[in-house]
């Protein structure tokens, strides 16, 4: 099972069952195999939290065609980067540039060759692991290596939407280290992007939780964002956080605060109500971490806005 989903994962979607089972039984040895046998039902696979690599699409269903689902797909963030090959009896030179229009990366006729889907789908997956490995690059700080700007805006998106469906608490703590900018210019910016990595190492060593992100927001910020926590769970970790900075000992004579490196800390919660944005929560979360900093610094504030 580990080598198949290393092999990557294919969703079939077709309302043929001989079809099915013919690409079921070419495939399964090599890949992890699941099947949809109409368009809603792909959509829901697609869309859920165990997304496939690369999807299979017959044209012709029930209830929702291929191209109906492929525009769907298209549209939605989280699975426009799901690579589409149509599988379908309609072979016309005009059929197939309709549906490489709509976002297909590939377009196979029926009766389809065995061979060549295979082949087709080994071509696609190893070009998407290679996209895929730009993209995770183009998602790191370079300088602490771990997740960088944008990348937090594109999670804090997606687990926002996640909470919505699963009715779930959303919890962000911003973070900033305390008189950082005493920090470079005393000891110099060498020594300051030695401490943003200590710090970021110290932060992201006290995840135990699959889906607990860590970001560098910008600067000397940081972000933690933990899904299906509410803020009893984010005063916690937030609170471990600052003892763990603060264990460290990185040494800042200039500071106002202590002889030492620390941190100010700002903590929402928030469940998704209508008319909410996740917006709010980073909103109110920077808000707390400003009183933490109004308040003395080196100290952790919840908002209760």
């Amino acid at each position: 099972m580990n080598q198949l989903m290393k092999a990557g994962s294919i969703l079939i979607v077709d309302d043929s069952p001989v079809n099915i089972r013919m690409l079921v039984s070419a495939l399964k040895s090599t890949y992890r195999v699941r099947v949809a046998n109409g368009g809603l039902k792909a959509l829901a696979i697609a869309e859920s939290d165990d997304p496939p690599d690369i999807i299979l699409l017959d044209v012709r269903m029930p209830e929702v065609d291929g191209y109906e689902v492929c525009r769907r797909l298209k549209r939605n963030p989280g699975t426009m980067q799901i690579p589409i090959i149509f599988v379908t009896t309609r072979g016309s030179s005009e059929d197939e540039a309709f549906g490489l229009n709509l976002g297909a990366v590939d377009y196979i006729s029926k009766p389809f060759s065995i061979p060549v889907v295979k082949a087709r789908v080994r071509a696609h997956l190893q070009l998407k692991r290679r996209t895929d490995k730009l993209e995770s690059l183009a998602m790191i700080d370079g300088l602490t290596g771990i997740a960088n700007r944008r990348s937090f805006d594109q999670t804090i998106e997606q687990e926002w939407r996640r909470a919505q469906r699963t009715n779930t608490h959303l919890s962000l703590i911003m973070i900033d280290i305390d008189e950082f900018k005493a920090y470079n210019d005393n000891y110099g910016h060498g020594a300051g992007d030695e401490c943003l990595r200590l710090v970021a190492g110290a932060i992201e060593s006290l995840m135990r939780r699959p889906g607990d992100f860590v970001g560098r927001y910008g600067g000397e910020e940081f972000v933690v964002l933990l899904p299906e926590c509410d803020l009893e769970g984010a005063l916690e970790m937030a609170e471990k956080i600052r003892l763990k900075i603060k264990d460290l000992k990185i040494p800042h004579i200039f500071s106002k605060v202590t002889d030492h490196i620390t941190v100010s800390l700002g903590c929402k919660s928030m469940q998704y109500e209508s008319g909410t944005a996740c917006t709010q929560l980073l909103q109110k979360a920077d808000q707390a971490l400003y009183l933490a900093k109004e308040q003395g610094r080196d100290r952790v504030v919840a908002s209760n806005l």
